[in-house]
């Protein structure tokens, strides 16, 4: 993919699940999961959680993150028939503790010495995201933590990114996203931020309206593209 400049960049936003948080750290760390089962688990119920909070915004039928993640598990548990009340509940709570990717403590300190606002755009709840950041011990490196339960739709609704710049009080053009979730690293390109997809797992491009400006393999990647503000 080829890279074009960040210049201009004032600030650095980064959706929460699967790019700061790693999703799969919740099964992993289960040891009530048969280890067979848990990489089909963890797909399942990341497929099931996405479908939901697009058809829930499709449907205009709103319910917050939490509720959309415990639907999908149940989902995901009955669908391999692990459906054991304590195993939900275990796998909710660990859900709350996700781990951060090993270079996110440094890059974001990094970010943020180099001079450039640092912010959270996530679907996931307020609580699900003070309790991720409050558990990783994050809460000094963001200027803002924004979810999409304050607009009442999921990404890749438009209302999500305009939140952000309404936020921020910023145009598009000075925001860099960072996602590993492909589809909404076009999205927020087709809306008009500037746009690092952060492919963690190998994807393809999607054939969706938007092109991301870099792409690259871990977020420790990132402040090498940027110009300080």
């Amino acid at each position: 993919m080829h890279s074009r400049s960040l210049d201009g960049v004032r600030a650095c936003v980064f959706d929460a699940y699967g790019t700061l948080f790693d999703f799969a750290s919740a099964a992993a760390r289960s040891a009530d999961v048969p280890e067979e089962k848990r990489a089909a688990l963890t797909a399942l119920w990341r497929d099931k959680q996405l479908q939901y909070t697009w058809l829930r915004t499709l449907e205009n039928r709103y319910a917050d993150f939490w509720q959309v993640t415990g639907d999908a598990l149940d989902f995901a548990l009955e669908s391999l028939d692990l459906a054991i009340p304590a195993l939900r509940e275990r796998l909710m709570e660990l859900y709350l503790g996700l781990e951060p990717f090993a270079e996110v403590p440094a890059v974001l300190a990094a970010l943020r010495e180099a001079g450039f606002r640092t912010a959270i755009l996530s679907n996931g709840s307020p609580a699900m995201l003070e309790a991720l950041i409050k558990r990783s011990r994050l809460e000094a490196m963001f200027d803002a933590v924004l979810s999409a339960d304050a607009v009442g739709v999921f990404k890749t609704h438009p209302k999500v990114y305009q939140y952000a710049l309404d936020s921020l009080d910023l145009e598009a053009g000075a925001i860099s996203f960072q996602s590993s979730n492909a589809w909404d690293a076009y999205a927020a390109s087709a809306f008009g931020m500037r746009v690092v997809w952060c492919n963690r797992y190998g994807q393809r491009p999607e054939r969706l309206p938007g092109a991301p400006d870099a792409e690259i393999r871990t977020l420790a990647q990132l402040p090498s593209l940027l110009a300080h503000p």
